[in-house]
């Protein structure tokens, strides 16, 4: 009887033991997103039509996670509580620099090219500010003290001979509140971003001062990381993620209509608001493979150095992993 009822506690040992490593299993099946408002299309058609993604729903789920900014999301990537998330350049960096964070760079979100959208700063039409170096003694917003577009402000302040830190006075202002902010007079120069840009020149008496692009071509805005041991543990998983968000790039870019009104599910912006800008001209630029254009990071990460918001010299290829847009 002894004997019995010590093969009935194996078999039922080795049950659960199954039990619990096909629950293991399954659960790895789930992929914890980050994601922000604006400009993440291919994660926008994900989420609001995953039918249109064979493997989504089916071999692997995602859990999506709303933040309100890149720098949050780098902090949920190194404590394990995301896998994936949207990036900016900068956060990144200094997530893997501060030694919290191994992460891969796996797919690109919105960049800048000649003839697309730049982040720029703007003034009234009647304002005695003609060029960059009439800022000196002014007043300017920025979307967040630190921010990434920080460092190629400071680059283009100094070549026109001011010191981003002592010659002009920088002032918090949420991106939505700019154009208030500059036609109220708090402050002499406003930052303007998409969607806000576009209403705001709708309206007229504005006009720019100058662009990020001025500094650089090719500025990468946002991408998309993972964690390295969730890749190197999950590497099929996570090759179905990146299949899926280089497969939502060109659903975005080929069905304009249709990304509209996903847009707006996920935005609540009005769709005539968003017709005056996205995916036209007046819109960043997306690579229509989601690929991540490592050249223009590398001198992001340069800028950032020079800048000194990088404490010292990061090569890109520490952020290159096997898993890369696009997959087919």
């Amino acid at each position: 009887m002894k004997r019995i009822a010590s093969k009935r506690g194996v078999v039922a040992a080795l049950a659960l033991g199954a039990l619990l490593s096909s629950g293991s299993a399954f659960a790895q099946q789930t992929i914890k997103v980050g994601w922000t408002i604006p400009a993440e299309e291919s994660k926008y058609w994900m989420m609001k039509r995953p039918q249109e993604f064979a493997d989504l729903g089916k071999k692997y789920n995602i859990e999506w996670v709303q933040f309100q900014g890149t720098a949050p999301m780098t902090q949920a990537l190194a404590a394990g509580a995301l896998d994936c998330a949207t990036q900016s350049v900068l956060a990144l960096a200094q997530g893997v620099q501060s030694g919290n964070l191994k992460a891969s760079i796996v797919a690109q979100h919105v960049f800048e090219k000649p003839g697309s959208f730049s982040v720029y700063w703007a003034v009234k039409d009647d304002s005695p500010i003609k060029t960059i170096a009439d800022l000196k003694g002014k007043t300017m917003s920025i979307n967040t003290l630190g921010s990434g577009i920080y460092g190629p402000m400071a680059i283009l302040l100094k070549q026109a001979g001011l010191d981003p830190a002592k010659d002009v006075k920088l002032v918090e202002v949420g991106f939505a509140l700019s154009e208030e902010a500059l036609r109220s007079g708090r402050v002499d120069s406003a930052v303007m971003n998409q969607p806000f840009a576009a209403r705001m020149e709708a309206k007229g008496g504005t006009r720019k001062l100058f662009s990020l692009s001025q500094q650089q071509d090719g500025i990468v805005h946002i991408l998309e990381a993972c964690r390295a041991d969730f890749i190197e543990k999950n590497p099929e998983l996570a090759r179905m993620y990146v299949r899926d968000l280089t497969l939502g790039m060109q659903k975005a870019l080929a069905n304009r209509d249709e990304t509209l009104k996903v847009v707006n599910e996920v935005m609540k912006a009005p769709i005539p608001v968003l017709e005056t800008y996205l995916l036209k001209d007046n819109d960043f630029a997306r690579d229509p493979g989601a690929a991540p254009n490592f050249d223009a990071i590398q001198k992001m990460l340069d800028t950032y150095v020079e800048s000194g918001m990088l404490p010292k010299k990061l090569d890109v290829s520490e952020l290159k992993g096997k898993v890369v847009a696009p997959i087919k």
